[in-house]
């Protein structure tokens, strides 16, 4: 099964990315606005137990971090999607390099660039269109994140939280 590691931002974010993700992002029904801190990977039952196992214990080091989003933004020209961008920092950094250490392993697939969201799967034209009309809006959240979760795939695709992990650090 696929599983992955997410974080939720507050209901009042999620209605806003929900406000164009209803229209515009075919994964709509299938996720919650969130922050993806490690992408999708292969697990099986006993690996995703060791795998909620690890996050506990590293839930316990990791402190809340702050995020802030300024405005919306593009993964254009290599895909149409639109998405919110949350500003790098260097907690939110470390916990995206920790998630991809020895035990969890791997590699990033892609440079980590945090986001949430707004639209994928567009047309150019769509693309454009709708990325203009995002960027002209007074786009300003600044929340603190103090949960991940440990999410998996259903067979119908949509994804379902396996364990959620309280940020405990000091």
């Amino acid at each position: 099964m696929n599983y992955g590691i997410v974080a939720f931002p507050s209901k009042e974010l999620q209605d806003f990315a929900n406000s164009y993700r209803k229209r515009y992002d075919s994964h709509y029904a299938q996720i919650p606005p969130h922050i993806t801190l490690r992408s999708a990977g292969e697990a099986n039952d006993k690996t995703l137990q060791e795998l909620a196992e690890q996050l506990h214990e590293s839930a316990s080091t990791l402190k809340p971090f702050d995020i802030h989003i300024g405005k919306a933004s593009s993964f254009s020209p290599v895909t149409n999607a639109i998405y919110l961008k949350i500003d790098s920092t260097p907690e939110l950094e470390s916990i995206h390099e920790l998630l991809y250490k020895e035990p969890f392993g791997g590699t990033p697939p892609h440079k980590f660039v945090p986001h949430i969201t707004l639209a994928q799967g567009l047309s150019a034209s769509e693309h454009d269109d709708i990325f203009g009309q995002i960027r002209m809006g007074d786009i300003d959240f600044k929340e603190t994140i103090s949960r991940i979760h440990l999410l998996y795939q259903l067979e119908n695709g949509s994804w379902s939280v396996y364990e959620t992990y309280r940020l405990r650090g000091e």
